[in-house]
């Protein structure tokens, strides 16, 4: 005999009872296996073209240049503050235009980001230590794990810690613009705290959103388009718990 219940993403399911809750839950498993695997696909492209570029003299010089005497400070060319920048510019066009993308250009929108922050990265990560990078990595990979683990089985509901934590974003990146001017080494220690618990917190948030979102019901299209779209959210997460990390531990060329 058929039922209608409301699963726990808050969808009506018409089915035969157990029957059709572990189809759910087995749909569910299957599209956040996908986001998964699109963010991690996300870094790798973004940590082999920042590889690629500190590795080939001939694309290093196109962005970013050592400073005399030194290769724990760099300096940006033309092109390399071009690359800086146009992460975000193509992160406000992933916000306002996704709705109206084909699922294919969402795709491509999202490898072409990861591919852009790999060359913003690379005069950042350029002036670390190889042992140094790889550790921070791990602490951020085991991080970001722990909290999306959490975010995802947790009965909690995030929404007010996550407009929290949206508007202590906002609060750090207003910080960070005033000590471009400042320079303060302090205010710079705080920030780096502060976005590392930002950060962990939003991880946790975006894993719960990304599952309350799934509907078993949404054609391949839109599945895709929200799947893509969390994937860009806990990429991000993961990239500035890494970024805040790193100007934490992570130890300099000399």
């Amino acid at each position: 005999m058929a039922t209608e219940y409301r699963n726990q993403h808050g969808g009506v399911v018409i089915g035969r009872g157990r029957d059709t809750a572990v189809g759910v839950d087995e749909g569910l498993r299957q599209y956040m296996l996908k986001v998964y695997n699109w963010m991690a696909l996300g870094l790798a492209l973004t940590g082999a073209v920042a590889f690629a570029v500190i590795s080939v003299p001939a694309l290093q010089e196109l962005f970013f240049q050592y400073a005399a005497g030194t290769r724990g400070r760099v300096t940006l060319t033309l092109l390399g503050w071009i690359a800086l920048f146009a992460p975000v510019v193509l992160a406000f066009v992933f916000s306002f235009r996704i709705d109206r993308m084909s699922a294919a250009s969402a795709q491509g929108l999202f490898w072409l980001y990861a591919g852009l922050m790999g060359l913003s990265l690379a005069p950042v990560v350029a002036v670390y230590t190889g042992e140094s990078l790889a550790k921070v990595f791990f602490i951020s990979a085991a991080t970001f794990g722990a909290m999306s683990l959490w975010g995802y089985t947790t009965k909690r509901d995030l929404t007010g810690m996550g407009n929290f934590l949206l508007m202590g974003l906002i609060g750090i990146i207003i910080a960070s613009v005033v000590n471009i001017f400042l320079k303060s080494s302090a205010l710079g220690f705080a920030v780096s705290i502060l976005g590392v618990l930002i950060f962990v917190g939003l991880t946790a948030y975006d894993t719960q959103k990304i599952k309350e979102m799934y509907s078993a019901s949404d054609d391949h299209e839109v599945m895709t388009k929200k799947g893509i779209m969390g994937a860009l959210n806990l990429y991000l997460d993961f990239v500035n718990i890494f970024l805040f990390l790193l100007q934490l531990f992570g130890a300099r060329r000399d």
